[in-house]
């Protein structure tokens, strides 16, 4: 299904591990340079803004190619108006299949042709059907998934989250307000679901190819399970989808519920993140309990917000203090110490033990003082002295 090779997929795996022993102050740059030199690699590009400029020249080069394309079938009129975007979403297919075999990879005009020919195959389903809107999304989602498997996309990866998520809506709406009024539980049955079926393929993983992919669906449903049933997020959407409006000192059904949930699932988070030392997690832990103070802040403001704001500052700089306090001496597990990938004494320590164990070297030993002291003696003289 991978269309790049597997020998320069490990090539790429490789760099990257020598890039990150280089960052750690275990191997020189020369070291480094060499290791880049010696093994083939794809064509990419790690600094964002020049990938976002070659993402814009790629996405003018495929306009022109529609648009010269467009030129051409202009005189089919309306027959060539149903069939355009089918045309141009094969034409990012197979620039894509080109530019993959020439290994671009992450470089941005892949991107443009990648994620273009998804956005065509929208335009394309949204023609043929009128503007159905859970075909349009269905379509796009197989799209996406197929140019993720196919060509290792990140970004296609996300946009799959997206699309199949307003697939699942999209049907929700269509059953009407019945759907619409379950559309909160539904989220969150079908976020836990996909949760726990990434979490599965990532534990049965045996080539790591497809793993950034899945950790980044992983995440995307731990947002999407929050948010589901946030308090803001449904009383805001009830309103507008249901037409229902909360008079005062009336509230949504089920508030306490999505009361409950808007904070519980971020302590959970936490304590889950603390437990299985899960760095996504937490950083969504924290973002979630700082939207569900601002959910209820949003509806309720017990204080001004000069007072809040200081009050909030004064807690976060109790709860960063002592917790340095307590885990700045901690050597493994949750610790505020740095990643032994850094610089430290720890890693120099370690690349001159490293070092002295390749050259057999060993560490000098002063010798233990002798218990019988010598006279003195000059020149080359065996420490007898010129009296007895």
């Amino acid at each position: 299904m991978i269309v790049y090779e597997k020998k320069i997929l490990d090539n790429e795996i490789l760099i990257n591990e020598a890039d990150t022993l280089y960052k750690g102050g275990f191997i020189s740059k020369d070291q480094k340079k060499f290791v880049k030199k010696e093994l083939p690699a794809f064509r990419s590009q790690d600094n964002i803004l020049v990938r976002i400029g070659f993402f814009l020249l790629g996405s003018m080069l495929y306009s022109s190619i529609c648009g010269a394309i467009s030129i051409i079938g202009m005189n089919a009129e309306n027959a060539y108006f149903q069939i355009c975007c089918y045309i141009f979403a094969a034409v990012g297919f197979l620039v894509s299949e080109l530019l993959a075999k020439q290994n671009y990879r992450n470089h941005g005009l892949d991107d443009a042709f990648i994620l273009g020919a998804t956005l065509n195959v929208g335009f394309a389903i949204g023609i043929t059907t009128d503007g159905s809107q859970s075909v349009i999304a269905f379509f796009m989602a197989i799209s996406a998934i197929y140019m993720f498997m196919r060509y290792l996309h990140l970004l296609s990866m996300l946009v799959f989250c997206i699309t199949v998520t307003s697939f699942l809506f999209f049907l929700m709406f269509e059953l009407g307000d019945i759907g619409r009024a379950i559309l909160p539980f539904i989220a969150m049955i079908f976020a836990a679901i996909l949760y726990f079926l990434t979490s599965k393929l990532i534990s049965k993983l045996k080539e790591s190819y497809y793993y950034y992919g899945l950790l980044l669906a992983n995440s995307f449903c731990l947002v999407l399970f929050y948010l589901s049933c946030n308090y803001l997020v449904v009383r805001e959407l009830s309103e507008e989808l249901l037409g229902t409006e909360v008079k005062p000192g009336a509230d949504i059904p089920f508030a306490f519920f999505f009361y409950a949930f808007t904070f519980v699932v971020p302590i959970l988070y936490l304590v889950q993140a603390l437990r299985t030392k899960d760095r996504i997690m937490l950083w969504v832990s924290f973002l979630g309990i700082g939207f569900s103070i601002y959910t209820i802040r949003f509806y309720y403001a017990v204080l001004p917000i000069e007072l809040a704001l200081t009050l909030g500052g004064l807690v976060l700089f109790a709860i960063a203090y002592f917790s340095i306090r307590k885990l700045k001496e901690k050597e493994s597990g949750l610790t505020f110490k740095p990643d032994r990938i850094n610089h430290s004494d720890a890693i120099l320590n370690a690349e001159a033990l490293v070092v002295a164990s390749t050259f057999g070297m060993k560490p000098e030993v002063k010798p233990q003082d002798s218990p019988m002291e010598f006279g003195g003696g000059g020149f080359s003289g065996g420490g007898s002295g010129e009296s007895f």
